[in-house]
């Protein structure tokens, strides 16, 4: 068993576009020893050596080839890789995909990996063979309190929600929160909200105002399909507050619920509901905005 070829072909043919002739051919000579020889011990020697090879530097992918990929792989959104994890995942995917010997060399290569090789195995999920069973690995990973490796799992990946049960997809959501990642860049984040994650997302909020401080504006989206008078006290609290990135927050959540109340509500915000129809206010521009403020 092995990867497709067109993946691979796709991977190479983006990686191509920055990184060095030099670079590459090394990469396509050790994919070649790899994948011939099945050699466990080259393949890790590689892995570790591509960071001598290629640059961290994004892909800055273009709308076709972003298109391409998640025609590839449904979900598949490359677009934040750097060169370097691209090269990575090129040599990982030419370790020959017989199952023992594969989770043996991906098992030893997770256990001793660094953070940017974590952030490559992470991130290349989506794209591994025998997924399902990868599901205890991943769910692990989501403990760390390593941006770049959270990241890697929980942003640009559809991993997660197409595998994790609903109490581990919970607490990334959670995790997401409490690190202050932008949780619009979670895939299918809004099909996968459920009252318990509601609920986990008020109580977080109560606890950020009892301890004087702020609540990110996007954990108002998960509360949305779940409005009763208690979300609504909470929305009518942040209504009154003085940023108006939560006013807009909160006008967004009453904005996209059937609630009656609510209706009633944003009868008071004319202006941010016109930009809300004219597509200049999103839950993407909000994350946006609330993570440039964060830097």
């Amino acid at each position: 068993m092995q990867a497709p070829t067109i993946l691979i072909e796709f991977l190479l043919q983006i990686l191509q576009k920055k990184a060095e002739e030099k670079a590459m051919n090394w990469l396509l000579q050790k994919a070649e020893k790899i994948q011939s020889t099945g050699n466990s011990t080259q393949f890790f020697l590689a892995f570790s050596q591509a960071s001598r090879q290629f640059t961290k530097n994004k892909l800055e992918l273009n709308a076709e080839e972003i298109q391409a990929a998640d025609d590839l792989v449904s979900g598949f959104s490359p677009d934040q890789w750097n060169e370097l994890q691209t090269a990575r995942t090129v040599l990982m995917l030419h370790f020959p995909q017989e199952k023992e010997s594969w989770f043996h060399a991906i098992n030893q290569l997770f256990e001793t990996a660094d953070m940017h090789e974590h952030q490559a195995l992470f991130a290349a999920l989506p794209l591994m063979p025998f997924q399902e069973e990868l599901l205890p690995r991943a769910i692990d990973g989501c403990r760390t309190n390593v941006a770049l490796i959270f990241d890697a799992i929980a942003l640009d990946n559809p991993y997660a929600p197409k595998y994790f049960p609903e109490a581990n997809w919970n607490q990334l959501v959670l995790k997401a929160i409490f690190m202050q990642r932008p949780l619009y860049r979670i895939q299918k984040l809004d099909e996968r909200r459920n009252m318990a994650l509601a609920n986990i997302a008020r109580d977080f909020a109560h606890e950020r105002w009892s301890a004087g401080r702020m609540v990110m504006p996007e954990l108002w989206r998960l509360v949305v399909p779940y409005l009763n008078e208690y979300f609504l006290e909470d929305l009518e609290r942040v209504l009154h507050s003085n940023d108006m990135l939560q006013i807009q927050a909160a006008v967004l959540a009453l904005y996209e619920s059937d609630n009656e109340r609510a209706k009633e509500i944003l009868l008071n915000y004319p202006e941010i509901i016109a930009d809300i129809e004219q597509g200049k206010l999103s839950w993407r521009s909000i994350g946006e905005e609330f993570q440039e403020t964060r830097l």
